[in-house]
């Protein structure tokens, strides 16, 4: 077995979105990984499930409490089937069927000093002070990572400990920094020039960097790390290059990436001297306030072995009253902080400490996972140590709307949790509503979690609708937390519909799998969105969430909506009236599924995007539209002098190949590949074999790759036999590159494929086209990047190498190849739980009826680097034409009327109503109106009703239920058109 193909100990499948984001050593040490969580409420349900899927060795659960009716507004593990039972063993099973390669076991016992050492890492959530003092000074005794975290209501707290000398191997997410280098001078510094187009701003002064491919000043290949300097025409000084070869060409300049050591207190010091994750000083004082608030509660709960009662006035101020008495924070181990304490911010906590919040577990417990994670693999900056999360603008900002101790008492129902928080009525108020969630990938799952938990649509009159048309893949299993495997291949919206209804059996939910979009409009219109109170967006696509938000805008739907891509995560709020609307980044909505420039791809490639482009590109004519064109010919007996030229005979040329005759056997196929990759890669060369080296595994993988791509499209058996293929290469005939379409005349230039086709070489392909006709129909491939076994990415990623080396570029890595040519989107449980958090927290808003715009927040995080920043959202943006203002929220509206308005009267109307001449067009559609036209024209038009005129112009009449038409206005001004505010004829 050739060492490309040695067997591999990750599961690759399961976890390729997540290897983008962690790499092979990373997940490695992962999979060996030994963790504790004590604490399976809500908050270590959410440590445990995230940890489970993304596939550590072995997770021990510690929990001996029985569980009660306030666990089940935040655990999802949980059912009232559950209550008195312990809440570590009656989690394990479904946490261990999250992902079957983990060890879930149960520890019954206490947490003992011996038993701390069989762990690398140990969670405490929801944890006693005391307790948290004991197991934290342990694990800094001997070298445990120690995390502690909790959440009182609406407030989370995190405290990580990775001991005195903690060394984080891989800083950040971001790949090493790789560019083509142009020269390099002899001298001290040697002076090295980048080639065109390497972004040369990406290097920093004190850079690391590695150096191969080098010809001629060989010295510089794989020598230790040099340090860089940055010069002002961007070229880099890399040392003393004097004694070394004379440069020749080629290569590439690498950053190497520096570990960095971390220092952590432990709980006891650290206590008293927190170091905060805060983005300003007034974040740290926030946060200083916050920690002395659950100090606070620590004290009353030892006091009274009791915490503070919902929203109970005198259990508030006690709390108050402790914090003001606590020792003082200090800057150093003499210097106290000097900061007052925040008392109303304190007794707010106090009040609403009692409830535990889905979001907020979500939200912290994510959080939490990703640090075990950073303990673990040593990828990714851990935090310094404490993290402080408020969510309490989700509260009433009107004091007199806030719940009263009786709203809040405990009922003996799921969501006693929260209603300790925001109180029965509230609760009943999210039992009506009725939501759409589009998408049930892996942030549509953790959605659907939370609204089944927080009851969202769980009342007669409530519902959620789930809308997705995809089907279930592997890969989906290690994020898509309501998936099993033996749901591989079912539609996701229906599994996930179930397993929602399997974490709340109240909720009202309704699987679609037509898609959301503009063909759909029939379904998904007019009445259905009459019935929805909201939206959530969980896609994968900037295409899709702009035409999902033009559906909120259109039927003024709040919109809340969420994205990934690796540790990076958003959750955005938009709603009617309020904030403004959605808006896709200008960055994405400029690049997504924009190719390169074809001159550039096939000429002047620069860049390994530009190869793999290439390659991808090579793929689609010689194994899928190639087939389609020969099965077509056979279908409808054509000649090639019946088809298009030059492109379907540049395009059949090729894979007609050197033998002229339908291939027979593998021998065959390996024959046509050979041909292929001596005239992409090697054409003109004399002695092929010579140049063909057995340790050339680039070269091989692409023979093997096409090869058997070749067999699969002629319905031949292939082989995956290296040894046998480097045989079979030195017993076969080298090919003529003459009998093939020339690609290259150099690594720079392309020949003249139309050139090629003189009359005597189209009679001699339309004869063999002819052969080929005889037989089965081809199978054209469509290209599939999760299988890993079926050749399509090695064929992708083996030619875009070789084409690299053709150019001189540095090629990139298979993974990054199948990551840029899939357009996977690099993904992680831990960050998908935590927007799916933060979306849930808005919902509590947009719920609870009309709030300002200061109420709502848009959140952006960046879990890798420690980074959460929530903002207010804008306003929306006025627009002004004489006396009329309006945003993108507006519209005007015009009754139909009985009987129905004849185009005349509604020019008539907008006329006298707003002092418009306007043109009108049926959106996106036919033109009605405008004032240029001719006064014959004009005669034929203004008489007829309106839904008379737009039949007569579109040939179709209003859909059934169909309440408007939308027409869209603009005025013929002096100088430039003006779009106004859409008008909505109603029907």
């Amino acid at each position: 077995m050739d060492a490309l193909d040695a067997s591999k100990l990750l599961d690759e499948e399961l976890y390729s979105r997540q290897l983008y984001v962690l790499g092979s050593p990373a997940m490695q040490r992962i999979q060996g990984a030994r963790v504790l969580v004590s604490g399976l409420q809500g908050l270590g349900a959410e440590v445990a499930k995230n940890l489970v899927l993304m596939g550590v060795g072995s997770l021990t659960l510690h929990d001996p409490h029985p569980t009660c009716w306030s666990d089940l507004a935040a655990q999802f593990l949980l059912s009232e089937q559950d209550l008195e039972r312990s809440r570590a063993e009656a989690s394990q099973e479904l946490l261990a069927q999250l992902n079957r390669a983990v060890q879930v076991v149960v520890h019954t016992g206490d947490i003992t000093e011996d038993l701390l050492l069989d762990f690398q890492v140990v969670v405490l959530t929801a944890a006693k002070l005391e307790e948290q003092l004991k197991v934290g000074t342990l694990c800094h005794k001997h070298g445990v990572c120690f995390l502690a975290a909790d959440t009182r209501g609406l407030v989370g707290q995190l405290f990580c400990d990775f001991g005195e000398d903690f060394t984080v191997q891989d800083p950040t997410e971001a790949e090493p920094l790789t560019a083509a280098i142009q020269h390099i001078s002899q001298g001290s510094p040697g002076i090295l020039t980048l080639r065109k187009g390497a972004n040369t701003h990406y290097f920093r002064d004190g850079d690391l960097v590695t150096f191969s491919g080098i010809e001629g000043m060989v010295e510089l290949n794989d020598c230790d790390p040099r340090s860089i300097h940055v010069r002002e025409d961007g070229s880099l000084e890399i040392g003393d290059t004097t004694t070394f070869s004379r440069y020749l060409r080629g290569g590439a300049i690498t950053e190497v990436k520096r570990p960095k050591t971390v220092r952590h207190k432990s709980l006891d010091t650290a206590l008293l001297q927190p170091h905060v994750v805060a983005q300003s000083s007034q974040e740290v004082h926030h946060a200083h306030c916050l920690h002395q608030a659950f100090c606070a509660l620590h004290k009353f709960q030892h006091l009274h072995g009791r915490p503070p009662q919902p929203w109970d006035p005198v259990d508030a101020e006690t709390v108050v009253g402790l914090a003001r008495d606590l020792e003082p924070l200090k800057r150093t181990e003499e210097e106290p902080l000097e900061e007052p304490l925040d008392e109303a911010l304190v007794r707010t906590v106090a009040l609403s400490s009692a409830g535990v919040l889905s979001p907020m577990v979500a939200m912290l417990g994510a959080v939490a996972a990703q640090e075990v994670l950073k303990a673990i693999s040593r990828k990714f900056m851990p935090l310094d140590q404490w993290l402080y999360f408020d969510a309490l603008d989700c509260l009433p900002e009107d004091g007199e709307l806030l719940p009263s101790p009786e709203d809040c008492a405990l009922r003996g129902s799921r969501y006693d949790g929260q209603i300790a928080v925001f109180g029965a009525g509230f609760q009943e108020k999210l039992r009506r509503q009725h939501y759409l969630l589009v998408g049930a990938g892996a942030i549509g799952c953790e959605l659907l979690k939370v609204f089944a938990l927080v009851g969202l649509g769980a009342g007669n009159s409530g519902g959620l609708t789930v809308v997705d048309m995809d089907h279930i893949e592997r890969s989906n299993l290690s994020r898509q937390f309501l998936f099993r495997s033996q749901d591989v291949g079912r539609p996701k919206a229906e599994v996930a519909a179930a397993a929602a209804r399997g974490l709340n059996p109240d909720l009202q939910v309704i699987p679609l799998t037509y898609p959301l979009d503009p063909t759909t409009e029939h379904i998904y219109g007019d009445n259905f969105f009459s019935r929805v109170d909201g939206v959530a967006a969980a896609l994968d696509s900037f295409q899709a969430r702009r035409y999902v938000a033009a559906r909120c805008t259109h039927y003024l739907k709040p919109l809340l909506e969420a994205g990934t891509s690796g540790t990076w995560g958003s959750a955005t709020v938009f709603m009617p009236h309020v904030t403004e609307a959605y808006r896709a980044p200008a960055s994405a909505a400029a690049s997504e599924d924009a190719p390169y420039p074809v001159c550039t791809v096939r000429y002047f490639p620069s860049t390994a995007e530009h190869t793999l482009q290439w390659a991808r590109h090579e793929f689609e004519e010689l194994f899928r539209l190639s087939a389609e064109t020969i099965n077509h010919h056979q279908q409808a007996h054509t000649s090639l002098a019946d088809m298009d030229e030059p492109q379907t005979l540049t395009l059949l040329k090729p894979v007609l190949g050197v033998l002229r005759v339908r291939p027979q056997n593998w021998q065959d196929c390996v024959a046509w590949a050979l041909g292929h990759w001596k005239l992409c890669f090697h054409y003109g060369i004399k002695q092929l074999l010579r140049h063909f080296p057995p340790n050339k595994d680039t070269h091989l993988l692409y023979v093997l790759a096409a090869a058997n791509l070749y067999a699969q499209m002629h319905g031949l058996p292939g082989s995956q036999d290296w040894t046998a293929l480097r045989e079979l290469l030195k017993l076969l005939p080298q090919p003529d590159p003459q009998q093939m379409a020339p690609i290259f005349a150099s690594n720079l230039e392309l020949a003249s494929a139309s050139a090629e086709f003189g009359p005597e070489q189209q009679k001699e392909l339309n004869k063999a086209l002819e052969v080929w006709s005889v037989g089965p129909p081809l199978k054209p491939l469509m290209f599939e990047k999760d299988d890993d076994s079926n050749f399509h990415v090695d064929f992708v990623v083996a030619a875009a190498s070789l084409r690299c080396q053709n150019y001189g570029i540095p090629p990139v890595n298979r993974a990054q190849s199948k990551r840029i040519v899939g357009q996977i989107i690099p993904a992680i449980a831990t960050t998908t739980a935590a927007v799916a958090g933060l979306l849930g927290l808005e919902l509590y808003k947009v719920v609870s009826g009309p709030r300002p715009r200061s109420a709502f927040r848009h959140s952006y995080l960046h879990l890798a680097e420690n980074y959460l920043i929530r903002y207010m959202p804008f306003a929306p943006a006025i627009q002004t034409f004489h006396h009329l203002k309006w945003t993108s929220w507006d519209r005007l509206k015009v009754p139909a009327g009985q009987p129905e308005r004849t185009l005349e009267s509604l020019l008539a109307h907008l006329q006298e109503q707003h002092g418009l001449r306007v043109r009108i067009l049926l959106h996106g559609s036919a033109l009605l109106y405008a004032a240029g036209w001719s006064p014959e024209k004009q005669a034929q038009h203004l008489p007829l009703r309106v839904t008379e005129l737009v039949q007569q112009l579109t040939g179709q009449a209003p859909a059934p239920g169909q309440r408007v038409l939308v027409l869209e206005l603009s005025c013929e001004g002096d100088d430039e058109d003006t779009a106004f505010p859409p008008l909505h004829y109603e029907l």
